[in-house]
């Protein structure tokens, strides 16, 4: 072993544990990476940034921003109300059709696309047919994964295995080539999941009081402004209300005028009339001190806090947004966006008190009040989504069917091999600009960067290993390993490995990682290496043993699920789906001529 491939195996583990732990952000850690590889010597600098340039960090980009086009003109809306077609049949055919309806659309687009386009859709139907959400939304994420394997754009794991096995020699995966195995994957898994693992998906209850219609009468109370209140003459940010007695003013009536969502710079008045949002018995001990006057317990009528320009929403975080991991107070969210947040619902549970120190985390659902222009401002740059009931398509028709029309023609034409994907995509980038069907500000806005970022990283660490040695140094401690085993168990032993290995660390990250050692392994034993790189494709989309896969992390809050609900509806999937690709893949790709 050189010092090389020494400190290339110690970069790998480090990365690894960084990974497992989640107390630094993966695309830091990637960039990281990058730069410990290059300042250590194990890679050069003129091949660093080789994956950002890649046709691979290319396609991804794109699809990206085509399947933003598709959810901006107002496809998932058409899809939701199909849905509720099938709403008054009963629980279980609704989520036999949702999930055969999202398996089909994810084999097109990224799976965390797919669900992060879909969740807030779902969690309004569970809504409106009074249905359990922990039914609906465990599906969903498994179904949008199971297609994983049907085409090459399903997730970006198989774009980034091609570029790694073409950096490696190997031909590129073609559209269609993983489509056999990935059919079978896909009907078996749906047909578990409508099976035993509908029986097993818990019937968990959400407090479903968190909402606009019904959360906010029991909180609301009326204060009026003392002429000895210390808060005369100040503003809503110098009286800090919300700091340090933690209530919320939703609106001020001075004299004749009414003022909803008042902003920070609103200056109190003796004889101001404000209605907060706040604990009532936490407001009688605080009447003393702060000169405001606690008004007789009365109904608020609902145009008191609300109006055609500022109303109640419920909004809920999904991965893109820049609220993740940070504090309300931290970001000066208020300020910032004119918004007041009254509750945040996780995991099923409400919480009104201290919420500028939460740290908000993926799947929070937050109760807003502020105007509404501002509000559907901010969901178009991602900051979250509105959770509405089903009704009408919001969107144009002739726009939802350019949007189609441009996804579908840019993956026929690259299926074909009339133009690489890689022009193909940028082709069809400019069409959905050209068109209008997206702005490039709303494009730019929806793609999730820190992805981009990992997988260019990650790139460059595949490249370090297969550089130094060390995919050659591991292959033959496995070859030595292994001589006396069936190269089946060989196979099925990578497939475990990159499974395993994508539960603590992103599947684009396993795969960069396992590939490079597989693919040296197989010619070292004179096998067939592409069979090991599809295997490893397809271990890596097995992601059904935790919530840290994106897509169940999406619907682990909003679900109210627990760890163990994933490994116990996971487990068994996941075996279904590596005994299909143990029998599958070498019949499609041959170990060789002999086996």
């Amino acid at each position: 072993m050189t010092p090389e491939i020494a400190w290339t195996i110690a970069v790998v583990i480090i990365t690894l544990f960084l990974f497992s732990v989640e107390k630094i952000r993966p695309d830091i850690i990637a960039l990281g990476v990058i730069s410990v590889l290059v300042l250590m010597g194990l890679l050069p600098i003129d091949r660093a940034f080789d994956g950002f340039g890649s046709d691979t960090f290319i396609v991804i980009l794109g699809l990206l921003i085509l399947t933003a086009a598709l959810e901006n003109t107002g496809v998932v809306d058409i899809i939701g109300n199909f849905f509720l077609n099938f709403a008054n049949r009963g629980t279980f055919q609704l989520v036999v059709v949702m999930m055969v309806t999202i398996g089909i659309m994810s084999s097109f687009m990224s799976n965390t696309a797919s669900t992060a386009f879909f969740l807030p859709v779902v969690i309004g139907l569970a809504r409106q047919v009074d249905a359990s959400r922990s039914r609906l939304l465990m599906p969903l994420a498994f179904a949008s994964i199971l297609s994983s394997s049907v085409t090459l754009v399903s997730t970006s794991t198989n774009i980034v295995v091609s570029g790694l096995i073409t950096d490696l020699g190997l031909e590129p995966i073609s559209m269609f080539e993983l489509t056999p195995v990935g059919i079978v994957i896909l009907v078996v898994g749906l047909a578990y999941m409508a099976t035993i693992g509908n029986w097993l998906v818990p019937d968990r209850p959400y407090d479903e009081t968190f909402s606009a219609e019904t959360s906010v009468q029991n909180y609301l109370t009326e204060l009026l402004v003392d002429g000895d209140s210390p808060f005369c003459g100040k503003t809503l940010a110098e009286a800090k209300l919300g700091e340090d007695y933690d209530i919320t003013v939703l609106r001020i009536v001075k004299g004749n005028r009414r003022t909803l969502a008042p902003s920070a710079d609103q200056v109190l008045d003796e004889g101001d009339l404000l209605l907060v949002e706040g604990d009532r018995n936490e407001l009688l001990d605080i009447e003393d001190e702060t000169g405001l006057v606690l008004k007789p317990r009365q109904e608020v009528e609902e145009d008191e806090f609300q109006s055609e320009a500022v109303g109640l929403f419920e909004v809920i975080l999904l991965p893109r947004s820049p609220l993740i991991n940070r504090t309300l107070k931290g970001m000066n969210f208020r300020q910032r966006y004119g918004l007041q947040v009254l509750g945040i619902n996780r995991n099923g549970q409400t919480i009104r008190s201290k919420l500028s120190g939460i740290r908000l985390q993926v799947g929070d659902q937050l109760l807003i009040h502020g105007g509404r222009s501002g509000v559907m401002g901010l969901e178009r740059s991602n900051i979250f989504r509105v959770l509405h009931d089903l009704g009408e398509t919001r969107k144009d028709k002739l726009k939802i069917a350019g949007s189609i029309g441009v996804f579908g023609g840019v993956l026929t034409l690259a299926s074909i091999n009339v133009i690489p994907l890689p022009i193909s995509v940028l082709i069809g980038m400019i069409l959905v600009f050209a068109l209008r069907l997206i702005s490039p500000e709303e494009a730019y806005q929806s793609v999730d960067w820190r992805v981009l970022l990992l997988i260019g990283s990650m790139l460059a660490l595949g490249a370090a290993i297969e550089h130094t040695g060390t995919a050659i140094y591991l292959s033959r401690l496995i070859v030595s390993a292994t001589s006396q085993l069936s190269p089946r168990w060989l196979l099925g032993g990578f497939f475990l490995l990159t499974m395993l290995l994508s539960q603590p660390m992103s599947n684009q990250a396993a795969s960069a990682v396992v590939i490079p050692i597989a693919v040296q392994t197989a010619q070292s034993l004179g096998l067939n290496p592409r069979t090991f790189a599809m295997m490893i494709a397809v271990g890596a989309s097995t992601s059904f043993l935790t919530p840290l896969e994106p897509a169940c992390m999406m619907v682990y809050g909003p679900g109210n699920y627990r760890f163990a609900d994933f490994l116990k509806v996971g487990s068994i999937l996941s075996i279904i789906i590596f005994i299909i690709a143990l029998v599958m893949v070498p019949v499609l790709w041959p170990f060789s001529p002999l086996f």
